[in-house]
């Protein structure tokens, strides 16, 4: 660049190889659309009204890896047993979980489904981070808790419940 050149320098920064048309400027008007609109905005319309599939593979995976844990490895068993010997960690974890659970439900199925609310997230922002914070606390109770039983593997089976349990409950909302 040469200096004192203050014109010139934008021509020469664009592409010289550049072909097609110039890109449309956002703020000028554009012609209407004539007819119905094109293949991709009708596909567009339809992927929009289509509903999810809520059973996808990732979540069938999670829950069959979940089931597969509870058998194999004698979760609920260890659970009994745990509970038996009267674990603080267990019963402050199986609190926290019921809590995360009531508002996960009260999400899903009262403000949902019973009032109609789709965006519940934004009218009760305190929501989200109460169960996130509930689901984080019940995780490390449960990992202190079942220590003595899975030693290493104790936070990866947790995890796999975890996410069985996640899954389900987005099976309902």
């Amino acid at each position: 660049m040469e200096p004192g050149g203050g014109g010139d320098a934008l021509p020469r920064l664009r592409r010289p190889g550049r072909r097609g048309p110039e890109p449309r400027d956002p703020q000028q008007p554009q012609a209407p659309a004539r007819g119905g609109g094109t293949a991709e905005e009708s596909t567009a319309v339809e992927k929009k009204m289509r509903p999810l599939n809520r059973l996808n593979i990732h979540s069938a995976f999670w829950i069959l890896a979940s089931i597969a844990v509870t058998y194999y490895f004698d979760f609920l068993k260890n659970i009994k047993e745990t509970l038996q010997a009267e674990s603080w960690w267990l019963s402050c974890g199986t609190c926290l979980l019921a809590v995360c659970l009531c508002v996960a439900f009260y999400c899903i199925l009262y403000l949902e489904w019973y009032c109609g609310i789709q965006d519940y997230d934004e009218q009760y922002p305190a929501l989200i981070p109460i169960t996130t914070a509930t689901f984080i606390a019940a995780a490390i109770c449960f990992n202190v808790a079942l220590w003595p039983v899975w030693s290493f593997l104790t936070p990866v089976l947790l995890f796999i419940q975890f996410m069985g349990i996640v899954m389900l409950v987005s099976l309902l909302g």
